[in-house]
């Protein structure tokens, strides 16, 4: 593997202090710098948070917990679903409930991969940081100077795309139809964004808003920026750094996802963007080009909480970088003030990670980085759209967050500025394709 730019990358990493490896019994690296090949990565990144507890959460809290799960697993119309929660001062909580195709007899369990739409955005803008960290570019460079013969790009910079604040529209409504009645169509990067490009826009800076368009032009600037594909760009700042062995992103025409895997679902589109839940989709085979040049990340419910927990502590980045990643914005409009938006990164609250959809898959992911409070959750069924994983999160830790201290340790203080209550109720409001009422 020849690591492009290590040398800057691991000092400006080095610097910050926090970055540690953990080494297999006996093992010793060896990274020359200018070496056209190096021995494969055999530690980790780890975050430096507080320790977590060896336990169980308390059972009635675990109960609570599993009913919560079961339930979200009927209103998304999902088959199964894989979560966890863990509070280091109080113990852990992880569950695969439900079975992995709809009719089917194979349970869910946790090792099971899936599509990890969270993980995607927060991890191209931290390779975006980390190419800054290196000397490669600026985030406050212009767009178009990494892609001088794509119009339509005039006063946009790299930091802009990742904050939301480009002024592009987002391509997936047009194509949401096609994504989920045609899983399996591949597409060209320059195709997707070019509806977006084209649509109507604001001006650059002043506005949030949720935009694929502005990740996939970011992606194709980032390929140009580095020389490096987006596999690569993967391999060499997220996953053999953080040591993701299950985790990976496929290329080309691979539309599997690695096994053991459950099914993902989506009811059909009709043409005018209503669901039609009397057809199901079976969307496990994907073209992974519909998330544009970045792909759609696969990933574990064990190493998404790695890797949320190495994201919102900054673990991979300078503190420069780290510090800029978390300066968030307001959302604006109806938003509650305690929803920001930084540099890929969504904040709620205290927590900070994102959530996602992808054609057959719900995910999302949010870490505490002061406390280490970490919240996962998978459904296999994205009709309900990615804002119903963002609610089960929350509703999961406004529950966890409230464990006792176990093994002498002491509870710290985290205020979620939501309830159990108001998460159940939006996620009730938001339920999908389900059963008409008896009688």
């Amino acid at each position: 593997m020849f690591l492009r730019n290590e040398g800057a990358r691991l000092n400006a990493q080095s610097k910050r202090g926090r970055r540690r490896r953990l080494f297999a019994a006996g093992a010793m690296v060896l990274l020359t710098v200018g070496l056209a090949a190096c021995s494969a990565d055999v530690g980790a990144v780890v975050p430096e948070l507080p320790k977590q507890h060896d336990g169980p959460l308390p059972q009635a809290m675990t109960e609570q917990l599993d009913a919560a799960l079961a339930q979200a697993i009927a209103w998304s119309a999902s088959s199964g679903a894989i979560a966890g929660v863990w509070a280091p001062w109080g113990g852990e909580w992880t569950s695969a409930q439900g079975v992995s195709t709809v009719g089917g007899s194979t349970p869910l369990s946790r090792d099971m991969h899936f599509r990890s739409a969270a993980g995607d955005r927060p991890m191209v803008c931290t390779v975006m940081l980390e190419l800054a960290d290196a000397g490669t570019l600026s985030v406050s460079d212009p767009v178009a100077k990494y892609l001088p013969d794509q119009p339509g790009l005039e006063g946009i910079t790299l930091g802009q795309l990742c904050q939301g604040t480009a002024g592009l529209a987002d391509y997936r409504a047009q194509f949401q139809a096609q994504f989920v009645n045609n899983p399996t169509r591949e597409w060209s990067g320059i195709e997707l964004i070019s509806g977006g490009l084209a649509a109507a826009r604001t001006e650059p800076g002043t506005t949030w808003q949720d935009s694929a368009t502005a990740i996939g032009v970011l992606g194709l600037a980032l390929t140009a920026a580095s020389g490096q594909s987006w596999s690569e760009l993967y391999d060499d700042y997220i996953f053999t750094p953080l040591g993701l062995s299950e985790t990976s992103v496929p290329v080309g025409d691979d539309l599997t996802i690695a096994s053991p895997a459950p099914h993902g679902y989506a009811a059909a589109v009709n043409a005018d963007g209503s669901r039609d839940c009397a057809v199901m989709h079976d969307e496990t085979k994907l073209s992974p080009s519909l998330s544009g040049v970045t792909g759609g990340v696969v990933s574990t419910l064990d190493e998404l909480k790695h890797w949320s927990q190495v994201l919102a502590e900054g673990s991979l980045l300078s503190k420069r970088s780290a510090d800029a990643q978390l300066a968030t914005i307001s959302l604006g409009g109806d938003s509650p003030t305690w929803k920001g938006y930084g540099l890929g990164v969504q904040t709620l609250g205290p927590l900070v990670g994102h959530d996602g959809e992808i054609s057959g898959f719900l995910t999302a992911a949010y870490t505490d980085p002061q406390t280490g409070f970490t919240v996962v959750v998978m459904l296999n069924n994205s009709t309900a759209g990615k804002g119903f994983a963002q609610q089960l999160a929350m509703q999961l830790a406004s529950i966890a967050s409230k464990a006792p201290a176990a093994g002498g340790a002491s509870a710290p203080v985290l205020e979620l500025p939501w309830s159990a209550e108001q998460a159940t109720a939006a996620l009730q409001a938001a339920a999908v394709c389900q059963p008409a009422p008896a009688g």
